[in-house]
């Protein structure tokens, strides 16, 4: 069968390989049929990010199921969410909703992200522990729809919706940027869930133009022009993977607030202002999102009509000009199978 890989910054190539098999009575294999491109994919193909090839491309996959072992959950013809980690759903850290941290499997196990766990951009691909990992694709939602619900935007329903059901009504600032669909879908997810406020600051027109679409107010972050911090958001969310702009979301939260990093920083250090950190109380996460962990609310969220998460969407293109768009500077590609199946 043909999948993607990824070769080197700016090349990737079609490579046959061998067909995906069941190894055990709950593996399952998925057909994909859509692929969204996500924020780190882009990063990769232009090497901001710092990952070697060769390895298999796409993690952001909603699939139908060809194969599942007789303990799989699911039967062939099934629609179904692949969530880009890999997770076993038994151990105690996918008990716990850490399914970002699953003991069944390496650190950072996942479809098309360097390791050998295959690629969403192929004609097929093993999921194994199927009784966990996959969900029912809501049948009135469409591929596009569904876009990145393996990955981003899980990442922006963990960066505010959790903290909204604690702080209802609270206010929300999103700094966008790098992680460029994630931020969007933070500031939409935040609008959806009933925020007070929602303030997305961008120095992107697009990105702008896209989070007004969903709801939330947009402006220019103009951090050259000496914005100053705002301290009077309770939830602050920082995707723009730039140290002076998450200096600013850190110093705009507000006491006793919560500020998630979504963005990726590559350098080894990373400076805090950590004296008013500390004087206001404010908690600072960044990690992975826990995909699989987050999932069913966030799906019942977006099928019972809530958010309309296709409107990140910029483009649909066939999988045969994934290589070829890969780069592209668009907010949020989705690519469509166009393999034999």
């Amino acid at each position: 069968m043909r999948q993607l890989f990824f070769v080197e910054r700016g090349k990737f190539e079609w490579r046959d390989i061998a067909v995906p098999a069941l190894a055990a009575d709950t593996d399952a294999v998925v057909r994909p049929l859509s692929v969204a491109r996500c924020d780190l994919d882009l990063y990769i193909a232009n090497g901001v990010a710092p990952l070697s090839g060769p390895f298999p491309f796409g993690h952001e996959v909603i699939g139908e199921v060809i194969d599942a072992g007789p303990a799989a959950g699911v039967r062939p013809g099934d629609r179904v969410i692949v969530p880009f980690q890999l997770s076993c759903g038994r151990c105690a850290s996918c008990q716990r909703g850490f399914t970002a941290s699953c003991e069944a499997y390496p650190p950072r196990a996942a479809y098309g992200l360097g390791m050998n766990y295959g690629g969403g951009l192929s004609e097929a691909m093993r999921v194994p522990f199927a009784d966990h990992m996959l969900l029912p694709a809501p049948t009135a939602l469409t591929n596009a729809q569904l876009a990145s619900i393996s990955d981003n935007i899980p990442d922006g329903w963990r960066a505010v919706a959790p903290h909204l059901k604690a702080r209802p009504g609270a206010s929300v600032l999103v700094v966008g940027g790098l992680a460029q669909s994630v931020g969007i879908y933070a500031a939409g997810l935040a609008v959806s869930l009933g925020a007070g406020r929602v303030l997305y600051l961008d120095d992107d027109p697009g990105r702008r133009a896209l989070a007004e679409t969903l709801g939330a107010t947009a402006e220019p972050l103009a951090l050259a022009e000496g914005r100053e911090p705002a301290d009077q958001f309770e939830i602050t969310v920082d995707a723009s993977g730039l140290q002076p702009a998450l200096r600013f979301a850190l110093l705009s939260t507000a006491r006793d607030g919560v500020c998630t990093a979504v963005a990726i920083y590559f350098e080894p250090l990373v400076g805090l202002p950590l004296t008013p950190l500390y004087m206001k109380g404010v908690t600072f996460q960044t990690s992975r999102v826990s995909a699989r962990g987050v999932l069913p609310d966030l799906v019942e969220h977006i099928a019972c009509g809530h958010f309309h998460s296709d409107a990140a969407v910029t483009r649909t293109l066939p999988f045969s000009l994934a290589a070829e768009a890969m780069d592209a500077p668009d907010i949020k590609l989705v690519f469509e199978t166009d393999l034999a199946g």
